[in-house]
């Protein structure tokens, strides 16, 4: 019997969508106001899901504190109130894209969370766009 539970988190962050490989003409057509080269920036949700069996002595799928931990630690510690594309490294040389920071983002906590449990990340940039990654 496998239960899904979820922590919602909430960070602030700027970035520029940018291809240093185009031009700035193709930057703009692509990326449109999200090439600003001054920046701009999104108050980002994110939903972090894990799925496994409900531990019989506990009761829980996964303690929601310690989820809720490693969260702050290692993913709203490091971008919020960042500058993906200047403060952070893992933007250094990766277009900070939704998909790309939801990737990012299932990267670093699947290092540091039991492969029992299923992992899928949620990242709303707003209220009507968002990505899911499940590793797949």
């Amino acid at each position: 019997m496998k239960v899904s539970v979820y922590r919602k988190e909430h960070f602030n962050a700027a970035h520029r969508l940018f291809n240093p490989a185009w031009s700035a003409e193709k930057n703009e057509e692509v990326f449109g106001k999200c090439n600003n080269p001054n920046f701009h920036g999104h108050n980002y949700e994110l939903i972090v899901q894990l799925k496994g069996e409900i531990d019989p002595e506990t009761g829980y799928v996964y303690d929601m504190k310690v989820l809720s931990d490693l969260i702050k630690e290692h993913v709203l510690n490091k971008f919020d109130h960042k500058n993906l594309n200047l403060d952070t490294d893992e933007f250094k040389n990766l277009n900070p894209s939704a998909e790309n920071i939801a990737v990012v983002i299932w990267n670093i906590l699947r290092e540091k969370i039991d492969r029992k449990f299923e992992l899928m990340i949620r990242l709303y940039e707003t209220e009507r766009n968002f990505v899911e990654y499940d590793g797949n």
